[in-house]
C-alpha cells in the first residue's frame, strides 16, 4: 500500500524469503552434483537500513550522483543472491550439506508463514477501517 512503511517492508520481506526458498531448494536438488556451489540470498540488512533510516542523520548531497548513507525507499531493496564457492564440503567440490540446507529451508518457510500471517492481520485491519466493522 502506498505510504505504509510496514506494508512495504512485509511485501519486500516476503519477496526475499521466497527467493531464499527457491535458492535453498535449488541447493538441495543439486547436493549430488559435482562442483556445485551453493547459493545464498541476503536482504535483511537492506531492510534494516530502511527501517532505521529515520533515526540516522543523512549526509548532505550536493550532487545527485553522490552516494547517500541512508536508504530512502523500500523499493530500492533487492534480494542479493550469490554463489558460495569458497567453502568446500566434499572432495567432489560440492559444498552443499543437505541437513543444513533442510534446516535453512524450514527456518525460511516458518519466517514466510509468520510474515504471511502479519500481512493477513494488516489486511483485516484495513478491511475493518474501510468497512467500519468486522
Amino acid at each position: 500500500m502506498r505510504g505504509d512503511l510496514a506494508w512495504n517492508v512485509i511485501e519486500k520481506d516476503l519477496g526475499g524469503l521466497a527467493k531464499r526458498i527457491e535458492a535453498t531448494s535449488h541447493n538441495i536438488a543439486n547436493f549430488n552434483t559435482p562442483g556445485y556451489a551453493r547459493r545464498e540470498v541476503s536482504f535483511e540488512e537492506q531492510l534494516k537500513e530502511v527501517i532505521d533510516a529515520p533515526n540516522r542523520l543523512p549526509l548532505k548531497r550536493t550532487y545527485e550522483r553522490h552516494f547517500s548513507n541512508v536508504t530512502e525507499d523500500v523499493g530500492a531493496v533487492t534480494p542479493y543472491e550469490r554463489s558460495v564457492g569458497h567453502e568446500i564440503y566434499r572432495l567432489d567440490l560440492n559444498n552443499v550439506d543437505p541437513e543444513t540446507e533442510t534446516a535453512r529451508l524450514t527456518e525460511t518457510r516458518m519466517s514466510y508463514q509468520a510474515m504471511s500471517r502479519i500481512m493477513g492481520r494488516k489486511i483485516a485491519m484495513y478491511r475493518r477501517a474501510i468497512g467500519g466493522g468486522g
